[in-house]
């Protein structure tokens, strides 16, 4: 496996990465099980090493059978123990390799959600499917085979050279010169094993994003003449990810090659060297036997690590990115779990009052009710830039109206509620710091992008509810214009079924419902109406001027003119950038 340093250079990791135990507790007792396994297995080959040949040796001095019959009975029982150690193994294994898929995954799953969604607005999501899904899956050959072989490598090729030595201290002279040229050469072919790999592993997860992307956006493709580019894109870089694959499986054959071809040649040096001595008479052949039955014991642990390391390469790169996306949500800013809002908070004033600040948007004014909305000189992060400061207090049962030319970051502002950007300055909703509060313990958002999924309009409205409340789903889609659509009604993938009116009118009646659930005093509307006409508008304005009339909050931001017929408040947003 392999990382960057600061300096952008791959530097090398331990065949095990430590990080491995922190976040799969699995691995823990996976480790000592196949240590245990692997030691069992270690003393089985010594034995069926040692019963073998003393049959043979038996009968080549003529010993009767039935003198004979128990070391045969032990050699059949030590056999069968090999094969019940391999089987244990195999099980032991898999097993593990679920468990610590399934731990990765809602680890990854949980660190996702931990860093939110600004952190995930920088990132393709068609990688991070890619890792979570075939990446994650991958872990089988990790962990059935690559971690097993290296385990048993680890124990029993000590074990076996050392009783080599202490059987023909020669032949044990010999392996552990020759030993060395296994590992010699498999890190010169790890090196570019590793290369290629990651380099497979990123045309997969660029082959994933543009498909994501071309399918997202067929239709403009379509009407603009371009689908057939975007295809022959796609046929590229799979094309690409073939010749990738292609030179993985080359350098696998050449080092299963290479690595066999010196195997070979270090066991017949051995055989060589006892032959002679069996010869000349200076070595007994119980012994020559006995040491030319494990040589190739001693090599094989090393064979097949090696072996095995490329079969878990796709496995090994998925851990480096999924352990990159653990780490950064361990580094993070801890934030508060989401839990219900407190109706007062100690030690609070009941009735603060906001003075007026220097560029303020609008005039501060004071606040008598609890539930309050205040952004006081927020700043949103746009790239490397920061958009004007920006205040606004919004209380329940007003309609605060964001206002400006498009590019002045009206849609930014409803990302900070909404936790998707970054700024600076204060946003506190009831006192309480937005960066430390859950937006969906307070917060229903209806964006400009529907973001409806395949599923029935019910399962779309009622959208996080444990439960579906058919009233209060009916209630919310005639607030929102749309109880002409039958709640039953099944859409395809990203909605498909519904004009763009009513996709639009469905994601509206979702926050409205959240807010009728009691879980959202707080509305965040994107341009509601774009997609609407004028009569379905102004049904649609007098249904958010209902909610707030009953208590809600409502943030609206809206290029409409006629948005202002039932705004409390309008916050004027400029397009001027300045430097961070």
């Amino acid at each position: 496996m392999s990382e960057k340093d600061a300096g952008g250079r791959a530097k090398r990791t331990p065949p095990v990465d430590p990080r491995l135990l922190k976040y799969a507790s699995a691995s823990r007792g996976f480790f000592v099980a196949i240590a245990a396994i692997a030691t069992a297995q270690t003393l089985v080959i010594v034995a069926v090493a040692w019963l073998l040949t003393s049959a043979i040796v038996g009968a080549v001095d003529g010993m009767p059978l039935p003198e004979l019959a128990p070391t045969l009975g032990l050699l059949v029982a030590a056999v069968a123990a090999r094969a019940v150690l391999l089987w244990a193994r195999e099980s032991v294994a898999a097993r593990a390799a679920a468990r610590v898929e399934a731990q990765l995954r809602d680890s990854l799953v949980g660190a996702v959600g931990a860093l939110g969604p600004e952190w995930i607005g920088r990132r393709n999501t068609a990688q991070l499917a890619v890792t979570a899904g075939r990446g994650l899956a991958a872990l089988e050959a990790y962990f059935g085979r690559y971690l097993p072989q290296l385990v048993q490598t680890i124990i029993a090729t000590p074990i076996l050279v050392a009783v080599m030595w202490w059987q023909d201290w020669i032949s044990g002279l010999t392996v552990l010169l020759t030993l060395p040229l296994i590992p010699i050469f498999m890190v010169l072919i790890g090196l570019a094993t590793r290369a290629v790999q990651q380099r497979q592993w990123q045309t997969l997860h660029h082959l994933a994003a543009r498909f994501s992307d071309t399918v997202q956006g067929l239709s403009t493709l379509k009407v603009f003449g371009r689908q057939h580019r975007a295809a022959a894109s796609i046929s590229s870089v799979t094309e690409q990810y073939r010749a990738e694959t292609m030179k993985v499986l080359r350098v696998s054959f050449l080092s299963g090659f290479a690595l066999e071809f010196l195997a070979s040649i270090s066991v017949a040096i051995v055989a060589v060297s006892i032959g002679f001595r069996l010869l000349d008479g200076s070595l007994e052949l119980l012994v020559g036997l006995f040491v030319l039955l494990l040589a190739p014991e001693a090599y094989l642990p090393l064979r097949q690590v090696g072996v095995q390391f490329h079969a878990a390469a796709e496995g090994v790169a998925a851990t480096d990115d999924v352990f990159a996306v653990l780490d950064a949500a361990s580094h993070a800013p801890a934030t508060l779990p989401p839990q219900p809002l407190p109706d007062s908070l100690p030690g609070a004033d009941p009735n603060p009052v906001r003075e007026p600040a220097e560029g303020s948007n609008h005039p501060a004014r004071a606040a008598s009710t609890p539930g309050i909305l205040t952004l006081d000189a927020v700043q949103v992060r746009r790239g490397e830039r920061l958009l004007p400061p920006v205040d606004l207090i919004a209380r329940p049962g007003e309609v605060v109206l964001l206002e400006g030319p498009s590019g002045s970051g009206k849609s930014s502002l409803l990302a900070v509620l909404r936790g998707a950007a970054g700024f600076e300055g204060r946003a506190a909703y009831d006192g309480r710091s937005l960066r430390d509060l859950a937006p969906s313990t307070w917060l229903a958002w209806a964006g400009q992008s529907p973001g409806l999924m395949a599923g029935t309009i019910r399962a779309n409205v009622a959208l996080g509810d444990a439960t579906t409340d058919d009233a209060t789903v009916r209630r919310a889609l005639e607030l929102a214009g749309a109880g002409d659509l039958e709640p039953d009604h099944e859409l395809g993938v990203q909605g498909a079924g519904l004009s763009g009116g009513q996709a639009q009118r469905v994601a509206v009646a979702r926050a409205f419902h959240r807010h009728l659930r009691g879980h959202a005093p707080v509305l965040a509307l994107d341009e509601p109406s774009s997609a609407l006409d004028a009569e379905t508008e102004e049904r649609l304005w007098a249904s958010v001027r209902r909610l707030a009339d009953s208590g809600a909050t409502v943030v609206l931001v809206s290029h409409r003119t006629s948005a202002r017929e039932i705004a409390d408040t309008v916050v004027r947003l400029e397009h001027i950038e300045v430097p961070a």
